[in-house]
């Protein structure tokens, strides 16, 4: 099953943006993700167009974190992100004469609906800051954190 993993890798890729001295160049994103540049333009582009990052073409140019991470939300950047969906089912067909079909619908829209109420609420309450300071309180308890964890830009 695939899953859109946008929302992670750029909540991910923003963390890191806030600990950068510098901008960071797409092909060196790219490569600290293992991800393909074209791709990672495309979707940062999104976050630019939604005022989270910049970006600066030429020597010296690259990705730089536009907003303020203390009121940025995770809630901001998915809905930078186009609000993707949130769950990987739906109905078997949008208008069924079956009238069992209709209630399994209607109960499957409001479960979906109540769903993405609480997780937007839930992404509201949380900031890029909030996941720094999570991230360094898992540094502390790790005696010898694995490096593959700690890549930085």
């Amino acid at each position: 099953m695939n899953f859109d993993r946008r929302l992670s890798n750029m909540l991910h890729l923003l963390a890191h943006l806030m600990g950068a001295t510098e901008a960071v160049s797409s092909e060196r994103l790219a490569a600290a993700f293992n991800a393909n540049p074209v791709v990672l333009r495309r979707t940062l582009a999104s976050l630019r167009d939604a005022g989270l990052v910049t970006s600066g073409k030429g020597h010296g140019g690259g990705w730089v974190l536009a907003c303020d991470p203390s009121t940025t939300t995770l809630l901001d950047v998915y809905r930078a992100l186009g609000a993707p969906p949130l769950f990987a089912f739906g109905n078997r067909a949008e208008h069924p004469i079956c009238l069992i079909e209709q209630a399994v619908n209607g109960a499957l829209d409001n479960t979906m609906l109540a769903a993405e109420a609480l997780i937007t609420a839930r992404l509201q309450t949380l900031t890029l800051t909030a996941l720094i300071t999570d991230a360094q309180h898992r540094f502390q308890l790790c005696e010898n954190p694995p490096q593959e964890n700690t890549h930085a830009l």
